[in-house]
């Protein structure tokens, strides 16, 4: 039996995907930081790769966020 309330599990819920955007974050300024100091070190090549990685890292944190907005109304509704 489940002694946690809906609105618990929501906000344990929310707190989880908070951690991954928060990690996906820094990886993103990462892999931003060392594409840029590849790039102006002549390395042209490493550009597109950094670019598309970093759009597949916005697309993740952005269902995360939506994944947070759709949970923090489900649990106010209640």
């Amino acid at each position: 039996m489940n002694t946690n309330p809906p609105q618990n599990r929501g906000l344990t819920a929310i707190d989880g995907a908070m951690v991954l955007i928060v990690l996906l974050l820094i990886v993103q300024i990462w892999l931003l930081s060392a594409t840029l100091e590849s790039y102006l070190a002549g390395h042209r090549e490493a550009a597109v790769p950094g670019a598309i990685i970093s759009c597949i890292l916005f697309g993740a944190c952005l269902g995360l966020y939506l994944f947070v907005d759709r949970i923090d109304s489900e649990v106010r509704k209640d």
